[in-house]
Formats: structure tokens, sequence, C-alpha cells
């Protein structure tokens, strides 16, 4: 199996739009509803996002979503791996885990010093994996604050 990792750029707009289908299915979002191009096009030219995929055969397999957050301790930020997902025919393969290493690979030519990544309790096959990948798990309690669309 011949897999491609790439960093998405301004002229990767049908892979971001893969990749977003991609989290779709993965994630089981069933009212998905992709952003017009317009914005998506704003994302892709944004140097705090950064958008890695995995190819195979010209179609997008596994794909990650991190932010790069600015640090008021040091000059360097750190980066938060948002999503992140592989098709299911595809897991276990080493995809997710070679996503990570593109990533890592990338966040360490920037100069940053910190990847961190949130995962549910309940979701033992992501807990398993980011410990397999080097993750070291903190106990923290996440809060969420939603907020009315007026």
């Amino acid at each position: 199996m011949d897999i491609k990792y790439q960093k998405l750029n301004s002229k990767d707009l049908n892979y971001l739009i893969a990749l977003i289908e991609l989290y779709g299915d993965v994630f089981e979002m069933s009212n998905l509803i992709i952003p017009n191009a317009i914005y998506l096009q704003k994302l892709l030219t944004d140097e705090r996002i950064i958008f890695v995929v995995a190819i195979s055969e010209n179609l997008v397999v596994g794909g990650l979503t991190a932010h790069i957050l600015p640090s008021t301790y040091f000059p360097s930020g750190e980066v938060y791996i948002y999503d992140l997902a592989v098709k299911t025919e595809y897991q276990r393969k080493g995809i997710g885990r070679q996503l990570i290493a593109s990533l890592k690979d990338y966040c360490t030519q920037l100069g940053i010093t910190e990847i961190f990544v949130q995962a549910d309790l309940a979701d033992q096959h992501a807990l398993d994996f980011y410990m397999a990948t080097g993750g070291t798990a903190e106990s923290v309690v996440h809060f969420s604050y939603p907020l009315k669309n007026n």
C-alpha cells in the first residue's frame, strides 16, 4: 500500500473537502454540512492551522487538523490536535502513527516544543493510540461553554 503524507496548502481545496468528508464518516456526523469554498480557502491560507493528509491512489484515507496556539510563556507556541481520523478500512496499518510523526516533524521545523490532544475517557481506542504514539496522559477536566447564536 503506497501512502503519501502531505501538509495541505492553498492549492489543496479538494483534499480539504475530502478530509472533512472523512471526518464526517469516521465520526458518524450525520448532519455534516461542509462550509463554502471561500471559507475553506481561508483556512488553507491560515498559517496557524495545519492540515496533514494521508493519500492513497489520490484518495484521502486519513488526516489531521491541528492549531498553532501562541504561548504567553515562550515564543514558539504549542500545537493542539483538534481532529485525527483514518478511514475504517485503513485503520491499524500505521497511518495514524505516521500522521502524528509528520506533524511532529513539521512542528520541530517551526521550533514548536509541545503538541497536545484531548481524548474522551470512554474512547479506549483513542487512549491506546495516543499512548502508543508516545503521548503522555494528564488528568484534566474539560469544560465547555456553549454559546447561543442570535
